[in-house]
């Protein structure tokens, strides 16, 4: 390791940010250089909290959500001392729950990061990665703007990978002027009109916004949303739910036994004046401990069939955005559909929809002004929409993790190659990690694996110090 250690960190969105900041603040033995690879210009926005839309609003409450995994009321603390939705009369709830636009939590993130900056603990290089290569017992990371960078340890904590639109939709309708197949693009739903007849497909939370977006923007036309299993995203209990149910002392070993299990302490829970909520909620909170006692075989089964339904639950959506999914079904403007897309075709102006509804033989022709992808990030192909992860794998360092979750990673986070073997100063921080952890799509789960990852790299840190110290 050189003098002074150099730790590279790819992604400055929350995750990125949460481990330079608690590195920045850990013990090291020598304080290394750490370096953030992000293009935006603040650090901790990443995709969730780098938007305008007032629309956007994050999903838990304030109250629960924290950079500090040891105080998740400071960022609630952040807004009260700052008066900071004071222009936002609807971000408070009759119960006092606060859920603020999205880029008000970006700002929080930025603001802990800057003083590290401003000190030079903590250095911002906005540029994207686009070549990373062991050399030499070290990492040589090249970067869109001409730059390279040696590393000792590089953390991978880049954004999901765009959602994937179905192949043969992507060839049919990409012409088409209304066909969004990204929306985290800036302005993507500018091309919608009023009035327009718009099919989602997707019924998770970015659909959700997307309506949400839609809606304060004007829109009044009718919406289709739909998915394979015609799932919306539920919604928070009007009043906090006590944790409930115990799924680690004798821990499920399959899918099925999970499900089971889950259903039979809803039920118990219901008749203690306890919503699914709380159950759900403990799910969550033993969610590493469980997933570890499930085979890899039955990861993968869970995955592919009951991962739908945990999204909906566990991912729920503030009430500003319940609202406004609620009163459009009321109105009859929002049709929610079981069934997926069997073909689509441009006629004119319009895109020709052939829909195939999941209980009936025959599929239903509809004709939509607008078409928009919500079927969330496509985590199997993040290869492909990272060249240099691609290349990565390709020399042995790097592998898809087998439940098509992300990348494959130790229980310490090491990223693991082809062969299986861990590399000890590559690790992956936050979603692309969850084939190995579990839960790590949401706070506080992000907030704790980003601790985690940060403590990992303080101690192989302080180790090396001690091997080359003098005798």
């Amino acid at each position: 390791m050189s003098e002074q250690p150099v730790v590279a960190i790819i992604g400055g969105g929350f995750s990125g940010a949460g481990v330079a900041y608690h590195l920045a603040r850990a013990n090291c033995g020598e304080p290394p250089v750490i370096m953030v690879f992000e293009p935006r210009a603040e650090l901790g926005r990443g995709l969730a909290y780098d938007t305008d839309d007032p629309a956007h609003r994050i999903n838990v409450p304030a109250a629960k959500m924290s950079l500090q995994p040891d105080d998740l009321g400071e960022f609630q603390a952040w807004i009260e001392a700052r008066d900071a939705v004071a222009d936002d009369p609807g971000a408070r709830q009759p119960d006092g729950m606060l859920f603020p636009r999205r880029r008000l939590f970006g700002e929080y993130v930025a603001s802990l990061l800057k003083p590290l900056q401003e000190e030079g603990v903590v250095l911002h290089n906005r540029a994207r990665v686009i070549g990373l290569e062991r050399r030499g017992g070290r990492w040589s990371i090249q970067d869109d703007k001409g730059g390279v960078t040696e590393a000792d340890i590089v953390a991978i904590a880049t954004s999901h990978p765009p959602p994937a639109a179905p192949g043969r939709l992507a060839a049919s309708l990409a012409a088409h002027p209304r066909f969004v197949a990204d929306t985290t693009k800036p302005g993507a739903l500018g091309v919608i009109g009023r009035h327009d007849r718009v099919l989602v497909i997707g019924n998770g939370l970015t659909a959700a916004d997307v309506i949400a977006s839609l809606a304060e923007c004007g829109h009044d036309g009718p919406v289709t949303a739909i998915s394979r299993r015609g799932l919306r995203s539920r919604g928070h209990a009007p009043i906090p739910q006590q944790l409930f149910g115990d799924f680690v002392s004798h821990a499920a070993h399959s899918a099925l036994a999970l499900l089971v299990r889950i259903r039979a302490d809803i039920e118990a829970a219901k008749a203690q004046g306890i919503s699914w909520h709380g159950v759900i909620d403990q799910v969550r909170a033993q969610g590493h401990d469980l997933w570890q006692a499930l085979p890899v075989a039955e990861r993968r089964r869970l995955v592919r069939h009951l991962r739908p339904y945990w999204d909906v639950h566990r991912f729920r959506i503030a009430p500003q955005v319940e609202a406004v999914l609620d009163a459009a079904t009321a109105a009859g403007r929002l049709e929610i559909l079981a069934g997926s897309v069997a073909d689509a075709r441009i006629e004119g102006e319009l895109i020709v929809c052939s829909l195939q509804p999941r209980h009936r033989r025959q599929p239903l022709e509809r004709s939509y002004d607008a078409v928009v992808v919500t079927t969330g990030p496509a985590h199997g192909g993040i290869l492909e929409t990272q060249p240099w992860l691609a290349a990565l794998a390709a020399s042995g360092h790097l592998s898809l993790d087998p439940t098509g979750l992300g990348l494959a990673c130790t229980e310490q986070s090491e990223a693991i190659g082809p062969s299986g073997k861990a590399e000890p100063s590559l690790l992956i921080s936050g979603p692309l990690a969850r084939g190995t952890f579990g839960e790590l799509m949401g706070l506080p789960q992000v907030t704790e694996h980003a601790f985690f990852v940060a403590g990992e790299i303080a101690a192989k840190l302080r180790m090396a110090a001690t091997n080359t110290r003098p005798a």
